[in-house]
This record gives structure tokens, sequence and C-alpha cells, in this order.
């Protein structure tokens, strides 16, 4: 087994380290204090992002990529994690589910996409459909030779900058020994597109500025044209192109998690109590060498998951146990930090108390804490007929 990253790789990660120290950090406090990125300074990073070359880096050379591998691109989320995502959102990454896109598709959405002409937005969550994907509600219907579509979309991260959405959506149900089951089909839909509406969401204590919204549909009418993949579809599509979100969610915990531990670290040996540094008692010393170790073990984790797909290897078991260990590795570094700072943890004048409060809802999106253990448990029972 070969450990150590390639040449190529140490520049990808000192490049994107460095993009976020000079271009993300600077900017970080006055994004918490307004829960707002100016149109403009988004603009700014995402061009010099494109300058770079990284923009798009995930998607393949041959539609205008970086082309970069799937540990290539886990690197980067990993440098990314270190920032605040709502200033990261800008060193675009668009959708790879695009990669389903038809030629006239391609066109239209994808390559827009990946030049940073365009940008997307992925709307799957409902009020009453978050791991239960089937019990959606927003339904599109036949109607002569368009789909009518009503019904609402929450949590819909990136909405305030998109220019057009990758919509799942109910178009019928089937029945089955188990009961009705619903089959989705995606669908690429354009802001302003009649019927169509994007609001304003909640206020999250997590990822200031990252917003989330909630989109409307009533009666707003789709053509096939719309259809991304196939009808009915939307499962095949969504098994193929999206389940490596979690890989990513589980690279940029381990980002935020090493820098949260530099700052615990740096306390540690800096700040004296009883005349030494508080890093020589034990009780605190024990947790430095507690935290750096499941930290280590989250990266490995998850840059093996990465690599198992670049091998074309089975590796849905693997990117979930990359996903749940690393995002709660990440709950308990942040907390662990928090503590080691004791009551300044607490206040604005560090950004620990944003990494704690940042650090909660990555147990939660993109499949909760219980749904990746669910994967897990099923990949290794299921051969045994359990």
């Amino acid at each position: 087994m070969q450990f150590g990253l390639t040449e190529e790789q140490d520049m990808i990660v000192s490049t994107v380290r460095s993009f976020v120290e000079n271009e993300i950090y600077p900017h970080e406090d006055a994004v918490e204090r307004s829960g707002t990125v100016p149109p403009e300074l988004g603009e700014q990073i995402k061009q010099k992002c494109i300058d770079l070359g990284f923009y798009a880096c995930n998607f393949p050379e041959e539609v205008g990529g970086a082309g970069l591998s799937h540990l290539d691109f886990t690197l980067v989320e990993r440098e990314l994690g270190r920032g605040s995502m709502a200033l990261t959102h800008f060193f675009g990454r668009p959708q790879n589910i695009l990669m389903a896109c038809n030629d006239e598709q391609r066109e239209r959405y994808l390559l827009p996409a990946v030049r940073g002409d365009k940008m997307d937005a992925l709307a799957m969550t409902e009020p009453d459909a978050g791991s239960d994907v089937r019990g959606m509600k927003c339904q599109a219907v036949r109607d002569g030779g368009d789909w009518v579509v009503n019904g609402s979309k929450h949590f819909i991260s990136g909405a305030e900058h998109a220019d057009f959405f990758i919509v799942f959506i109910a178009t019928g149900v089937d029945e089955t020994p188990k009961g009705p089951k619903k089959r989705i089909t995606t669908f690429l839909v354009d802001r302003g597109t009649p019927g169509f509406e994007v609001r304003e969401g909640y206020n999250s204590v997590s990822h200031k500025g990252y917003k989330n919204y909630i989109l409307y549909f009533d009666n707003c009418r789709l053509p096939d044209a719309q259809v991304l993949g196939e009808v009915d579809g939307g499962f095949a599509v969504m098994n193929e192109w999206l389940y490596a979100t979690r890989l990513t969610v589980a690279a940029f915990s381990v980002g935020r998690a090493r820098r949260c531990f530099d700052y615990a670290l740096n306390y540690a040996a800096e700040r004296k109590q009883f005349g030494q540094p508080i890093g020589k008692f034990q009780g605190v010393g024990f947790q430095i060498a507690d935290m750096i170790t499941e930290i280590d073990a989250a990266d490995w984790l998850t840059l093996a998951a990465a690599w198992r797909l670049d091998q074309n290897l089975p590796s849905n078991r693997e990117i979930a146990s990359a996903k749940l260990y690393a995002s709660e590795t990440l709950a308990r570094v942040t907390d662990t930090t928090l503590q080691i700072f004791g009551g300044m943890g607490l206040m604005d004048d560090f950004p620990i108390e944003r990494f704690w409060r940042d650090a909660r809802v990555e147990r939660i999106w993109d499949g909760t804490s219980e749904i990746q253990r669910h994967i897990i448990s099923r990949d290794l029972l299921r051969p045994l007929g359990a």
C-alpha cells in the first residue's frame, strides 16, 4: 500500500490551502456577523478560482474540468473544509450529476456550469421527506407534452446564487408487496420559470452566510426537455452520481477538525495555569492525543474510500463509514477544543464557538449518522441473509 501523496497531490493541497488562508479566512468574521456574502466578493472568489484552474475541478477534462480523480478531489474538499462554507461555495464544484445531461442539456446546463457562467443547486429534501426520500410529496403530473409540478422543497443550499436547480420530483406510484413505492424523476428547472418561486428559508445557527431556501411549485409546467436522465429514473441518477457527496462531507469534516485542532494545540501550549502550560496536565494532554488520533483515523478512512472509488471497487459502505466517523470526530474535536479554551471558547474573540456550531449539521445533512449506520449494517448483514 502507498500512503504518501504524489508531488502533484502535494501541490494541490498546498495550492488550495493557500487559497483558503489568503482568500477565505480574511472575510470569515464579516460574513459571520452579517450572515451574507456580498455579491462582488463571491464573484471575486469565483474568478480567482477560475484563474487558478480549479473551477469545476471535479469534472473530466473533456467537458472543461480539471479531470481530478476522486482522491485528488477529496484532497481539495479537505482543504476547503478549513474555511467558511459560505465563501468556499464560490470555489465552484458543480454537481457531478450534470454528467447525466443529454447533448442539448450539455449546452444549456453542463458546459455553462463548468465554465462558471451558471451556478446550480440541488433540491431533494422536503418537510416530510428527509431521510425517507420516497416520502416526497412534490409531484409532477403529465399534461399533454408537459409535466405540471406542484409542491415544495426546503433546506436548499446555495439557492440564492443558482441559475438553475436539479430537482427530484415524484412522477408516479408503483404498488409493491411492501406497499406503495413512489417513482422519482430528476428535472432541470431554470430560475424564473413561471409557477416556480425561490423564497428565503430558515435561520440556521450553523454556517452563517450559507443560507437555505424553500422552493415552491404552483402548477409549474416543465417540458420533457427538462428531464435529466430517464423518466422515473431519478433513483438511478441519484445512485450513480450523488453518493459521493457523503465523501465531500467527510473530507470537509477532516479539514475543519484539523483547523480546530491547531487552535487547541497552540492554546494548550501557551495557556498557563498553576505555573505551567495546561497541555502538561494529563487532563488536557490526553485530550490532545485523543483528538489527533481520531482526526488521523478519519482522514485515512476518507482517503481510502476515495481511493476505492478510483479503483472501481465497491465503496458504498466505506464512504458511509467515512462520513459517519469524520462528522462525529469533528463534533468531538470542536467540543473538546471549546472545553480546553474554557469560557473563552464561547466568546466570539475566537472562531471556536463558530466551529462548534457549524459542526453540528455535518451529522445531519447528506444522510444522518443513523442513515450511515443503516447503510453500513445492511451492507454487512445482507450477504448473510439477515
